[in-house]
This record gives C-alpha cells, structure tokens and sequence, in this order.
C-alpha cells in the first residue's frame, strides 16, 4: 500500500503541476495585454519625465534670457549716462566761452573805469558731479567694471550659466548718477539764462545811454568787434543750444554797444571842476552884451588845473585859434569831435593819438575870454551840440 507521504507529495506535486500550468496557460492567453499595458505605464513614466526635463528646460531658458536683458539694460542705461556726460561737457564748454565773453570786451570800452560789471563766476556751474567731492577735472564715464558688473573681458571660456543681475546698490548708483547729471543739466540751462538776461540788461542800458546823447547807433555800425569765419558745418540744434545762440547774439549785441559807448565822450573835461559858468545856446555876449550862441559850456576852474580828453582820439588841432585862444581839438571817429579852449598850455600835438582822461593841456584864459574857465564842445558833423547830452549820460551810466 502506498503511504501517507507518498500521498502527500503526489497531491502537492499535483497542485504545483495545476498552478504552473494555469500561470503558463494565462501568460499565453493574457501576455500581449499584459506588455501592452507595461510598455503603457513605462512610456507614461517617459512622458512625464520628458515634460517635466522639459519644463525646466523653459524654465531655465526665461531666466537666463530675463537676466540678459536685465544686463542689456544696465549696459544701456551705462551708455546713456556716458552720453549724456558727453554731451554735458560739450554743453560746459559752451558755457565757459560764454562765461569769457560775458567777462570781456573789457578792453573795448575806452577806458571807461568801473562801468562794466564783473562776472559773477557763480553764474556757470561746476565740473560734471560724478563723484560726491569736487574735482579738478571731470571724472571718466562710469564703465561696468567700476560699478562691479561683469564683462565679457571677465572670462577666457564662454560660461553656460546665466550673467548676474545688477545688485540694488548698482541700481541704486546708476540712480544718483542720473540725478547729478539731471542737476548739472537744471544748472547749465539756469546759467544761460542769466547769462543772456545779463548781457540783455546790460544792452538796453546802453541803448539808453546812447540814445540819451542824441545819437543813433547805426552811425557806429562799422564798430565790430574781430573777424570770424571758417568752413560751414551745420550742427543739429536743441533748445540747449538755440538759447546758447540767442545768448551769443545778446552777448554780441551787448559787447558792440560797449565798444560804441567807449568811444563817446562821456567823461568830464576836468577831474574837479567847479561847476558851469556858462550854458550852451543862446546867452548875452559878455563882451558886447547882444545875442549870441554859445557853442560849448564854460567849467570853472583853477589856472593851470588839467583839461583832459573825454574820449580816446587823434588830436587834429593843437594851436591858438582866434577867439578860442589856446585850442585843442580832439577827433573821435563817426563825425565826433571835441574842443577844449582858452588854455595856459598845451601837452599835445597835431597828429598824435590820445587815450580817454589823457590831458591835453592845461586851465587858462587866452583868446576871447574874461577869467580862468575851459571852453569845452562837443561837435557832430561839425555841427556843436550841448555837451551835456554826454555829460550827463556818463554821469548816468558811472552811477549804476
């Protein structure tokens, strides 16, 4: 008989030999859905991964095109600034010739003491304000390399990665340059305004001052200043530079009404005189009592005391002259002359050029004359008018 073991291992044999071919059985049945749906999970798993490779991929990409631009934009905010620095030092140097014609043409004037006012230095701002202590001489333009950012000069292999963005203190830098050259701007525009209000002010006084003799300024319109010219190379013109060319033209204006004031006798005849003993125009002869017209006017004065040109010129007389006595007469250009009669003495000569205040001779009483006084005229064409137009028109003009 069998045994027991034998049984039981001929039942589990059985039972392994039906589970065997049952799994064979399935495999062969249910094999291509099971690889369907495996080669499914694993091409899901696939997907995804390449999706998410790809997200960061994008991901990657937008930051390292954001931070370019960001780069590109800090360059070009650089370049702007440099620019901008460029152009206001172009600017200052407009302004600097401006500020030197403002304050010349001193040597236009005749010699007229005190009547041109200085300039006022605070009128033309300073050097470009890059950096917060003043400097001799304009510093260079901001590069990236002094703000501290990176070049393609930093590195000798091209990086993958990203450039940095600018730091908020870089940002903030680029900020206080902007607003320093802003301010320097704001300056210069205010500097050329006074500087043409200046020069227009100054202009209509001396429109005054030669309207108030009695002369018209086109008589003097051959008084100009130095030659000028060169090749045209016409330049494109902002509202910078359109009241820098209003300003030259007021400044112009303003240094030939200086020349033509300079060369009209405006000063007095003497340093101390006494006072008028007689008036231009009609008065009683003092010799014969009738009506006559007295050519000049009479300044009471010491004998001796110096009679002085009122305007630079070229002595044409220097001679006794009849009822004039002892006469000087002094050619100022345009048709002006002057004459200074009755002196004691003469100091100069026929010909001889003389500079405004230079004397001329001295007080006295020759020719027609009844005391110690100077006869002094002021001719126009040849014409006497009052010598009190210039006078008192000189008078003016010292006082202001």
């Amino acid at each position: 008989m069998v045994g027991r073991r034998t049984l039981v291992l001929a039942a589990l044999a059985f039972a392994a030999l039906s589970l065997w071919a049952g799994a064979a059985t399935w495999f062969i049945v249910f094999r291509d859905e099971a690889l369907a749906r495996f080669m499914e999970r694993q091409g899901a798993m696939q997907y995804a991964y390449e999706e998410r490779v790809s997200a960061l991929r994008a991901r990657l990409d937008r930051m390292a095109t954001q931070k370019l631009l960001e780069q590109d934009g800090v360059e070009t905010r650089l370049a702007d600034l440099a620019g901008r620095q460029v152009a206001l030092e172009s600017r200052q140097a407009m302004l600097m010739g401006l500020a030197e014609q403002a304050g010349g043409a001193g040597d236009d004037t005749g010699g007229w003491g005190g009547a041109w006012p200085a300039r006022d230095a605070r009128a033309v701002p300073s050097a470009m304000p890059y950096a917060p202590m003043p400097a001799p001489a304009p510093p260079p333009p901001p590069t990236p390399e002094a703000l501290g950012l990176r070049t393609e000069a930093d590195s000798v292999a091209p990086s993958t990665s990203p450039a940095p963005a600018p730091s908020p203190g870089v940002t903030l830098r680029m900020a206080t340059l902007a607003h320093a050259l802003d301010g320097l701007e704001a300056r210069q525009s205010l500097a050329i305004d006074r500087l043409a209000a200046g020069s227009r002010s100054e202009a209509a006084r001396l429109r005054e001052v030669v309207a108030e003799t009695g002369l018209d300024a086109r008589r003097f319109a051959a008084i100009r200043g130095g030659g000028i010219g060169g090749p045209l190379v016409p330049a494109e013109a902002g509202p910078f530079e359109s009241a820098v060319l209003m300003a030259q033209r007021d400044l112009g204006e303003r240094d030939t009404l200086r020349r033509i004031v300079g060369a009209l006798p405006l000063r007095r005849p003497m340093a101390n005189d006494h006072g008028l003993s007689s008036t231009f125009g009609y008065r009683a002869d003092p010799f014969t009592r009738g009506l006559a017209i007295h050519t000049g006017i009479d300044l009471r004065g010491e004998y001796g005391a110096p009679a002085r040109a009122t305007a630079a010129g070229t002595v044409t007389q220097a001679d006794y002259a009849g009822g004039y006595g002892n006469m000087v007469e002094v050619d100022h250009g345009h048709g002006l002359v002057t004459r200074y009669a009755h002196l004691s003495a003469i100091t100069v000569a026929p010909g001889q050029a003389v500079a405004a205040g230079q004397m001329v001779g001295r007080v006295g009483s020759t020719g027609r004359s009844t005391g110690t006084h100077l006869h002094y005229e002021t001719r126009i064409d040849g014409e006497p008018v009052d010598p009190q137009r210039f006078l008192r028109a000189g008078a003016r003009l010292a006082a202001r």
